[in-house]
């Protein structure tokens, strides 16, 4: 009868098929209770809860529903202790909205947290007594000091980091969904092992303000101010296999970008090498190593790179110009430059700049925000400089800086190309 307390449970695998089990437990469970219109919310919610248990921890997922009269209350337990908290990623982001969504579609939500893993909960209809909101990352729980590493980060890229985790993120989920098969749970396990290597990151690395004023971004942008002489972390030493687990699935999740066997755009290298370095620096000091190595990337930015020209676009376009033009490709290698801007770069022939990086002419000062919003521009569509005019300085070819008024454009090609 409508109107009576209930309850009904259930312990699903780590498995695709655990999200569709989840919804139909949750949709008989409030048509019984006379619930029907909370229906559609409660199932989109319960969807979101269970695929990120699914990804992010790899363990057995409890699904519990309580209905009364006015109210539905759904909970999602896993073992992981990590405290979700929202990610503040850009809404074209691939990855990084799900707590978003409990929070539009629920009435309450919150976390509990014990030895034993966390449930995650949320209420539609009247509110009754209920734990608080989910901490924010400052509230993350950690194991006891003494089954404890801290591993210093010097000279930390706070800018590229926080790219780097969006990019990261959404490149593991689609590997993830690209080695998904029917049977085998291990893509499960393995992605659960990296997202609690990126939680822990994500918990403890101080998270730098993105602005979108270009004028703020110019003037505040830049080195040292976008990096942090010293982030020291706390890691469970049960995690820390974890992230040979993460630079593992990266490099593997990276060549199939860069092979075009997923969507996801392979990013620029110094975000990769940044990568690499922190799952390194764990997996050292982790075995003992005493003096940290700061972060320096290691790629030459005056070097020629290969490139590919793309059949849909005719450089012409630049190279006949009249004006100051450069183009370049999605990992921002110069593909054309018109003969006024390698006069004004000081450059004998346009030539001499085509198959380089953009980078080699921007300002060292400002390579880590120029990398981190290249990824995120590639990652989510982060667009701040993009149609602006702006005033930067540039690197001639003689090293010297002379300031110029520029405009970037971006020209959508065919397949999701820039």
């Amino acid at each position: 009868m409508a109107g009576t307390d209930r309850s009904t449970s259930v312990v699903l695998p780590a498995h695709a098929s655990s999200v569709s089990a989840a919804r139909r437990l949750v949709g008989e469970a409030l048509v019984m209770a006379g619930l029907d219109a909370w229906l559609d919310d409660a199932q989109l919610a319960v969807s979101e809860l269970v695929t990120n248990a699914q990804v992010h921890v790899g363990s057995v997922i409890g699904v519990r529903v309580r209905t009364r009269a006015d109210q539905a209350r759904i909970e999602v337990s896993d073992e992981s202790i990590h405290p979700p908290a929202p990610r503040h990623y850009s809404t074209s982001s691939g990855t990084g909205r799900g707590l978003h969504l409990i929070e539009v579609v629920a009435d309450r939500w919150g976390v509990d947290i014990d030895d034993s893993g966390k449930t995650v909960w949320f209420e539609l209809g009247r509110e009754t007594p209920s734990p608080a909101r989910a901490p924010g990352p400052s509230g993350a729980v950690i194991a006891p000091t003494n089954d404890t590493l801290v591993v210093d980060l010097l000279n930390f890229p706070l800018l590229m980091h926080q790219a780097w985790q969006e990019h990261a993120s959404a490149l593991l989920r689609e590997f993830l969904l690209v080695d998904l098969d029917d049977e085998n749970t291990a893509p499960f396990e393995w992605h659960a092992q990296a997202s609690d290597a990126m939680n822990l990151l994500h918990e403890q690395v101080p998270t730098p303000e993105l602005l979108d004023d270009p004028e703020a971004i110019m003037a505040s942008a830049i080195e040292p101010g976008v990096s942090a002489p010293r982030v020291s972390l706390r890691l469970p030493r049960a995690s820390l296999p974890n992230f040979r687990t993460l630079d593992d699935m990266l490099g593997e999740a990276t060549a199939l970008a860069a092979s075009g066997t997923l969507l996801a755009f392979p990013t620029q290298p110094e975000i990769q090498e940044m990568g690499h370095w922190i799952c390194s620096q764990v997996h050292h000091q982790g075995a003992g190593a005493h003096v940290p190595d700061p972060w320096s990337p290691d790629t030459d930015v005056t070097r020629r790179v290969d490139f590919q020209t793309s059949t849909d676009w005719d450089d012409r376009h630049v190279t006949e110009s009249e004006r100051a033009l450069i183009a370049t490709d999605e990992a921002g290698v110069i593909t054309a430059v018109s003969p006024s801007a390698a006069a004004f770069l000081r450059y004998a022939t346009a030539e001499d700049l085509v198959g380089r990086r953009i980078i080699r002419i921007i300002p060292s000062r400002y390579h880590q925000a120029h990398i981190a919003g290249t990824a995120l521009h590639m990652t989510n569509g982060r667009d701040a400089f993009i149609g602006v005019t702006i005033t930067a300085p540039v690197v001639l070819g003689d090293d010297s800086e002379e300031p110029v008024s520029l405009v970037v454009q971006s020209h959508p090609l065919p397949h999701g190309h820039r």
